[in-house]
């Protein structure tokens, strides 16, 4: 018998008990402050203005971006032409409870530099989703863009889930980069999980659970630790190496 499961009374192996299990809370308005970024609830008036200039600026790595639509590639192109439609777009995108949308604010100016949400929110399962994940290039390759996905992960554990997704298109190699960084473990591909503005897309899943997140944790909060970083902002030692990342072999 698996340690990761036990017997009915007819004999049948079915899932361990979850213990004194609670559903988990949806994400609120509240605002999570970390010590390089800020998460605010997306608010399309305040965060529109910023967010469509941040946005246009090109990606210096990227071939022929003009105007910063390379980085909307995976996500189904660029659904708005100007910042009348970007702040519509925003309007429509954080209207609901899912997804719940977040503007990443640099402290230094106060200023919108990109978005990331929560989604598939599923509190009676404890599951809950990181995704539409949009940074513009101030934040490329920054402890900002790091520091703003370890605060999500952190506050969706903080809220009781059990546990927390990472989905993208598996030709999106610098995203399936960034999952295995902070630490989700890959579960594999979704053949032909969807169509993409009529391309096919396979679909890379990877998770965190709640076991795996005390020590993973740790980890985050050593490599954000002001002495890793030069006084230009610059890693001492990437996260990948800087300390031994959790075993999540084991069940829970």
């Amino acid at each position: 018998m698996s340690p990761s499961c036990t017997e009915n009374r007819h004999g049948q192996p079915i899932g361990l008990p979850v213990a004194a299990w609670q559903p988990a809370r949806r994400p609120d308005h509240a605002v999570l402050t970390g010590r390089y970024c800020r998460l605010e609830p997306l608010d399309a008036q305040q965060h529109a203005a910023s967010l469509w200039q941040a946005w246009r600026h090109p990606d210096p790595a990227l071939a022929d971006d003009r105007e910063g639509e390379a980085r909307w590639t995976y996500l189904g192109g660029r659904p708005f032409a100007d910042e009348t439609g970007c702040q519509g777009w925003l309007r429509t995108m954080s209207a609901g409870q899912d997804p719940w949308c977040y503007a990443i604010v640099d402290p230094q100016d106060d200023q919108a530099v990109g978005m990331a949400t929560y989604l598939n929110i599923v509190p009676d399962d404890g599951r809950i989703e990181i995704g539409h994940l949009n940074f513009s290039p101030r934040m490329a390759r920054s402890r900002l863009s790091s520091e703003a996905l370890m605060l999500l992960m952190a506050h969706a554990f903080a809220l009781g889930y059990r546990r927390l997704e990472w989905k993208c298109d598996a030709l999106n190699a610098p995203s399936r980069r960034a999952a295995e960084r902070l630490g989700f473990r890959f579960e594999g591909i979704f053949r032909q999980h969807r169509v993409v503005q009529g391309r096919n897309r396979d679909t890379a899943w990877f998770s965190v659970i709640d076991h795996e997140w005390p020590a993973l944790h740790a980890v985050h909060r050593q490599w954000l630790d002001p002495d890793n970083f030069t006084a230009a902002g610059a890693q001492r030692q990437p996260l990948a190496t800087h300390r031994p990342l959790p075993d999540t072999s084991a069940g829970a």
